[in-house]
């Protein structure tokens, strides 16, 4: 039995990489009776191993971490186009007093040696996204004792990730905040809410389902549950939350009354994602899908951006129902949507 079947509250802290997901975050979700999510993208072993620690010793609840699951880029295909995208961003860049970033074709975001962090640390739960790790790898993590969960947009990836080994599939849907994770980013997410893959993926699952994408109120939650799903997971919900690691130009622009559309764009990472528009997303929805060597370039823009409280040029990350976040303890939140 996994452990969304056991839960005190089928909530998820959804894992907010660059910075979101921090260790207070995730243990405020845990003690309030959900699953807290740490986030190992962008962030060295050494990092990623220090907010393991930092948790265990915040709660003794179960929690999890996230990884980024590596895709090679064909660099010849993609190396002119992310040139002239660099060029053209250039610009934009000495605006900010900053320059433009490298790119590294070869990043696998530390993959391996995160592998081998989760399977000697041993989280409870250790979730994937931006594909699907081979099924050894699946089963050294179960070996050490870890809960498998892993990513799907669609059903097809929803199969492939049960045969893969996982223990629970989430179910993301067009809604969520942030990138979407589909196992192949050269292609465009499937347009459909996250209640859409879970109906038609059930019949085809022998394990459970947690749905995300755009669940921000009690409503949201029941729906979810009476779909079929054993758990939602939400993100937007607890952006602004007090544990919350958002900055404060990223706080400020999730309740700005000028910006007012989201849009599901590849302009600051090169992966579709989820965010509130901005003059960056209406510049630049042209950007290369060549994730993450475009996230590389635009990274020290963007960072300059939030130090500089530059709306216009941050990444915004935003489910549909953004406008609900509510600046409250993580915990008062989850234990809300739950009822």
């Amino acid at each position: 039995m996994s452990l969304v079947e056991t839960w005190e509250r089928p909530v998820v802290g959804a894992p907010m990489a660059g910075g979101v997901s921090s260790p207070l975050l995730a243990a405020a979700v845990s003690d309030a009776g959900g699953l807290g999510m740490l986030a190992a993208g962008y962030r060295t072993p050494e990092q990623v191993a220090a907010d393991l620690v930092h948790v265990r010793d915040l709660t003794d609840r179960p929690f999890g971490v996230n990884l980024f699951v590596p895709r090679p880029l064909d660099r010849a295909a993609l190396e002119p186009r992310v040139d002239d995208f660099a060029g053209r961003i250039a610009g934009e860049a000495a605006a900010l007093g900053t320059e433009v970033g490298r790119p590294s074709w070869h990043d696998t975001d530390h993959w391996e040696a995160q592998v081998h962090l989760v399977e000697t640390l041993a989280p409870p739960v250790v979730s994937c996204t931006f594909g699907l790790p081979e099924a050894s790898v699946v089963q050294r993590w179960k070996g050490a004792g870890c809960e498998v969960h892993l990513t799907a947009t669609s059903v097809e990836e929803a199969v492939a990730a049960q045969a893969a080994g996982a223990d629970v599939v989430v179910l993301q849907g067009r809604e969520a905040g942030g990138h979407r994770g589909t196992h192949d980013p050269s292609v465009e997410p499937e347009p459909v809410d996250h209640l859409g893959p879970l109906e038609a993926a059930l019949p085809r699952l022998g394990v459970p389902a947690v749905v995300a994408g755009g669940v921000t109120t009690p409503g949201d939650v029941r729906r979810a549950l009476a779909a079929g799903a054993a758990g939602v997971q939400v993100g937007t919900a607890i952006l602004l939350a007090h544990e919350s690691g958002a900055s404060r130009t990223y706080r400020a622009a999730l309740r700005s009354q000028h910006h007012t559309e989201r849009v599901l764009t590849r302009a600051f990472t090169g992966r579709v994602a989820g965010a509130v528009a901005n003059g960056w997303t209406r510049e630049y929805a042209d950007a290369p899908a060549a994730f993450p060597v475009v996230d590389q370039l635009t990274k020290p823009l963007r960072r300059a951006a939030a130090e500089q409280g530059d709306l216009e040029r941050l990444h915004v990350w935003a489910g549909s129902g953004w406008r609900a976040a509510q600046e409250r303890p993580a915990g008062e939140i989850v234990r809300e949507l739950a009822g």
